[in-house]
């Protein structure tokens, strides 16, 4: 059977850690050749890079590109890096922080600065650098904007980072528009609570005093996987989903449309 991403080659940012890394092993395991793009190679739960990982489990190239997505020239390098593979066919525009979390009237205007440059101006970076050489190849490709369930429903505390992937939602929306007629899809996809180091350290969800009453909200009755997201990514980044674009699709165990 044909590999689902035969002969396609990613650029996944944040691919260090958490659904970056299984995004970007799935990517692999199904034949695509992947840039691991991220400010850091080891992933922050310890073990081998992505890009070692990859090349260890499968017969796909890898490589890391360090790389802050707020800074566009970093990010159109870890697009350019993907020429060594032929040249960029999807990018995953995952790499995010939590940022602030307080009410608004006690938000820290800098530290919003910072979670908006990294946020929304790194899918927007991503969008841009890889749609332009995306329409150069002529070739068409897909485009994956991970956002969160914050960024349909809102979520108090956490502001910032609710406007930030709601924006993404309505980006992706207007980008599929104008790229469709190159055959470039775009989608986003809006994670619930997934069991990664943002959820267990940063903000504690899954560990914490609040995962009793979490797992309450969720009608399939425990936290995702990122192995889980990493197969949605794979189905929006494959021919399985070609007429599929301008979609949110949400990887929530039903979290959001049972509240």
């Amino acid at each position: 059977m044909e590999p689902l991403l035969g002969g396609e080659t990613a650029v996944v940012t944040g691919a260090a850690s958490g659904n970056g890394r299984a995004i970007a092993r799935s990517f692999a395991r199904h034949g695509a050749d992947v840039v691991c793009a991220d400010v850091r190679e080891e992933p922050r739960q310890g073990g081998e890079p992505t890009h070692e990982v990859i090349e260890a489990e499968t017969d796909q190239r890898a490589t890391h590109v360090g790389c802050d997505v707020s800074d566009y020239d970093e990010v159109e390098a870890a697009v350019t890096a993907a020429d060594e593979f032929g040249g960029v066919s999807v990018m995953v525009n995952n790499a995010g922080i939590v940022g602030p979390q307080s009410p608004v009237t006690e938000l820290d205007l800098s530290a919003y600065r910072d979670l908006l440059r990294v946020n929304l101006d790194g899918v927007v970076h991503g969008s841009k650098a890889a749609a332009l050489r995306m329409v150069e190849s002529g070739e068409g490709g897909s485009i994956v904007n991970i956002s969160s369930v914050a960024g349909i429903a809102g979520y108090g505390g956490i502001s910032p980072y609710s406007a930030a992937k709601g924006a993404i939602r309505t980006f992706t929306y207007a980008l599929a528009s104008e790229l469709g007629e190159d055959g470039i899809r775009v989608n986003s996809v809006h994670p619930g609570v997934i069991e990664t180091a943002m959820t267990v350290d940063d903000v504690p969800m899954v560990d914490g005093e609040q995962a009793e009453a979490l797992l309450a909200t969720v009608p399939l009755g425990r936290f995702g996987d990122p192995e889980e997201v990493a197969g949605v990514c794979t189905f929006l980044a494959s021919d399985l989903s070609s007429y599929v674009t301008a979609e949110s699709l949400v990887v929530d165990g039903g979290l959001l449309n049972s509240r």
